[in-house]
């Protein structure tokens, strides 16, 4: 059995479907078509939202940062994804691993941090609408967003300098078609309690803590909407809600799916947390786009007016 220290870093070995290495091929048709469609989706929400005067408002800026956050979700698994699945490149270096894991958490992070901006913007929206503008200034909107980055930047740190400690002298073939900090943990023949606590930890303090304030900030939001007299008003508010709250259910889901498999479900068949991991980091960049395309009318205005702008000019 071949052993693996720190000092002789390892070399992982990326898996991609189990059971289903004869497929890759055509399973790699609709991974390209979802990363496509994350990628053009979000990048034209950043391009509409940047360059349309009109979108230069608090809900837009947010939402160009979770476009953001997706697309460096997209970004720092697609190159393995596809490489196993269409050249079978299954190897990673140590280093190169520990820094694929860092901008997947951090982005999940950072994703995390965003919905919760959003959920206090829509609170503000709906409960202070005379102040809405001179709460949310651009100046403190860039504070949150840079707020943002240094949360996850700060938090995972430690989490990867605590996985270089470590030694692997067992198996080193990793359950996923990226590095994820649960796989990676597993293999080590060190001691791993200070490593699982901490990251235990960090998804405590971070989709944990942010899901009980957007769930509080909900229901502060329906208590205000409530006070409204006005039944029209009343659906007028909630009906601003929801994409939000599509976006938080699509991204809480499967991460909560996926923590769950790895903790407790450990007699699941072999693909079940892959094709969960792979939902997990592929469905909301997909389907952020979409959503906040279909329901949001300043966002569809935008898009039909590239899109009529461009008729024209052909």
């Amino acid at each position: 059995m071949p052993s693996f220290h720190n000092s002789t870093l390892p070399t992982f070995l990326l898996t991609g479907i189990p059971g289903f290495e004869w497929a890759h091929t055509w399973i790699s048709i609709p991974f390209c078509c979802l990363y496509l469609t994350a990628l053009s989706g979000n990048t034209l929400i950043l391009f509409i939202v940047l360059t349309e005067p009109s979108l230069h408002q608090p809900m837009c800026y947010f939402l160009s940062m979770l476009s953001t956050t997706d697309i460096g979700l997209c970004v720092s698994t697609l190159v393995t994804v596809l490489g196993i699945f269409w050249v079978n490149a299954r190897e990673i270096s140590f280093n190169a691993c520990l820094s694929q894991m860092f901008f997947i958490h951090l982005f999940t992070i950072m994703e995390s941090s965003v919905l919760l901006a959003m959920a206090f913007d829509r609170f503000v929206s709906i409960s202070n609408p005379l102040r809405y503008a001179t709460i949310l200034t651009h100046r403190r909107i860039a504070q949150i967003g840079l707020a943002v980055i240094t949360r996850g930047t700060v938090i995972l740190t430690p989490q990867v300098l605590l996985l270089k400690r470590l030694s692997f002298c067992h198996s080193h073939v990793l359950h996923h078609s990226y590095c994820f900090h649960p796989d990676v943990m597993k293999l080590s023949c060190s001691d791993t309690k200070i490593n699982s606590v901490f990251g235990l930890t960090v998804i405590i303090s971070t989709a944990g803590v942010d899901s009980v304030f957007i769930l509080l900030s909900y229901v502060l939001i329906i208590r205000s909407v409530l006070n409204i007299a006005s039944p029209e008003e009343r659906k007028k508010a909630f009906s601003t809600c929801i994409s939000h709250v599509t976006a938080v259910a699509i991204f809480y889901i499967p991460l909560i799916s996926l923590s769950f498999v790895h903790r407790f479900a450990k007699h699941a068949p072999s693909y079940v947390p892959t094709l969960i991991a792979n939902v997990y980091l592929l469905i909301p960049p997909v389907m952020n786009p979409i959503i906040y395309s279909v329901k949001t009318k300043p966002i569809q205005k935008a898009m039909l007016k590239l899109l009529y702008f461009k008729g024209t000019r052909l």
